[in-house]
């Protein structure tokens, strides 16, 4: 049995003087490693006697504690000193001017949410954003959903725990959250957009459980389909510069508008190349309609005094159709080379601003 005394005091010392944290790790293992000398001393307590174990075991473990602490205490201050020397090392001097770097690049789907904003924003609508977990009243019951309407399905929507309240809560499946909110606490005219993002229980290269809409809403005493129409046609032509663009309603249903209609736009499909534009073939784009009555009585608007539009469309699929983006699920996937390729720069500005990207 070495003398307990004398052990403590070298390897206290040894471990004062380890230089670097990979000594010190070192010194460890050789101390209380598997086969460490405290290790070994503690394995030696087997062949002793009943009193000279409780005696021996116990100051034993009185040196390991102290070796271990000594050892913690070591390991710090090294990583203090080491730290320090590396803040000293990698200083920088901000007042110089910067080095050539890669330079970042802006997200298709953020430039394409301004140019939308900024397209609006010259027709007079103003921009409205709400929360992306709200419950199933402005979600659905206040939007003229049935009860048992598919879209209420799991399989479609992710639902979340309840309120305290008991209300049933969601993640948003579409941005026409904002357009209840906004009418329950705006009095009419009302002429907003919202852009944000939305979620469905979808994959694959058309869909993704997290994308992007835009929903329009206008209500006054005096609009109709026509106004619909022209702001649709004004829009789509500005965001694809494209000044003869034809676009077409085709009836469609819709829980929240009545009457309601798909649009489409002109396109080409011609050697298997889709190009926007007046060549005679067309392109299903966006959803729009009249607000339906029962959707403005829920929303606390008289339906015999005001009346209105509504419309909304999906972010990445306009991205994808301008900028040639074949897959949806590469918007999310965070590939560098992806975002440098189909990415803008800091300061390229949405076209209606000043002219082509």
């Amino acid at each position: 049995m070495m003398d307990l005394q004398t052990l403590q005091q070298d390897l206290s010392a040894q471990i004062t003087g380890a230089a670097d944290i990979t000594a010190l790790e070192a010194l460890r293992v050789h101390t209380l490693g598997k086969k460490g000398i405290i290790t070994e001393q503690l394995k030696s307590l087997g062949g002793m006697d009943e009193a000279a174990r409780k005696t021996t075991g116990a100051a034993i473990n009185e040196l390991k504690s102290h070796i271990t602490a000594a050892l913690d205490a070591r390991r710090a201050e090294l990583q203090r000193a080491e730290m320090s020397a590396r803040l000293a090392h990698e200083q920088m001097d901000v007042t110089l001017p910067p080095r050539a770097v890669a330079d970042g690049r802006v997200h298709p789907i953020s430039q394409t949410i301004e140019e939308i904003i900024q397209i609006f924003a010259q027709m007079g609508f103003c921009l409205a954003d709400g929360p992306n977990i709200d419950d199933d009243f402005h979600n659905f019951g206040a939007l003229n959903f049935p009860d048992d309407h598919p879209a209420r399905e799991m399989h479609d929507t992710f639902y979340l725990p309840s309120a305290p309240d008991g209300r049933k809560m969601l993640l948003r499946t579409h941005t026409s959250t904002v357009q209840v909110r906004t009418m329950q606490n705006q009095k009419p005219p009302i002429r907003i957009i919202t852009c944000g993002r939305t979620y469905r229980s979808d994959y694959d290269m058309t869909h993704t459980p997290m994308f992007h809409q835009c929903e329009g809403l206008m209500i006054d005493k005096a609009t109709h389909m026509g106004h619909l129409k022209g702001c649709l046609q004004d829009f789509l032509r500005a965001f694809f510069n494209v000044d003869d663009l034809p676009i077409r309603l085709r009836p469609s249903f819709f829980p929240f508008v009545e009457p309601g209609a798909e649009v489409d736009i002109g396109c080409s499909r011609r050697d298997g190349e889709l190009k926007i534009g007046n060549y005679g073939d067309w392109l299903e784009i966006l959803g729009c309609g009249m607000v339906h009555p029962n959707v403005l009585m829920a929303c606390g608007i008289d339906p015999n005094e005001y009346q209105g539009f509504a419309f909304g469309m999906g972010i990445e699929r306009l991205a994808m159709l301008k900028y040639g983006i074949p897959d949806l699920r590469t918007f999310f996937e965070g590939d560098a080379r992806w975002l440098k390729h189909y990415g803008f720069g800091l300061h390229d500005q949405p076209n209606v601003a000043v002219g082509l990207v």
